[in-house]
């Protein structure tokens, strides 16, 4: 079965930083992409950053470019999101999610979605 395991969130003063994982098993990690979404309260869930494990591409949200990092470990089957500068309206669950197509941010492609994890950014 396709798991995705996301962890590593947790509370941060503002300009901080955090390094969130999404662990993968079950499926050939090469073949796929790995997204990495959010859902703040009261909102709506938001594509963040993605990359292909194909061909190494990757995507980011407008708002988190030049701020967060997405790398991925082929050896360790785990995607990466590194993010800095963080400010309170990063705050969300940070959900990660797997599909075959290319790098994108909608979340409808996405056939595997791991539990989420919460970041909370203080002011």
């Amino acid at each position: 079965d396709v798991q995705l395991q996301a962890s590593g969130g947790g509370l941060v003063q503002a300009g901080g930083s955090l390094r969130i994982s999404c662990a993968a098993s079950g499926f050939t990690f090469d073949d796929y992409v790995i997204g990495w979404f959010r859902q703040a309260p009261g909102k709506e869930r938001e594509g963040v950053s993605c990359i292909s494990n194909k061909d190494s591409s990757t995507y980011y949200e407008d708002s988190v470019r030049g701020r967060f990092t997405i790398s991925s470990d082929n050896a360790k089957k785990t995607v990466y999101l590194q993010m800095n500068g963080l400010k309170p309206e990063d705050t969300a669950v940070y959900y990660c999610a797997a599909d075959t197509f290319t790098c994108s941010a909608i979340e409808e492609l996405y056939d595997h979605w791991g539990q989420g994890t919460q970041v909370t950014v203080s002011s």
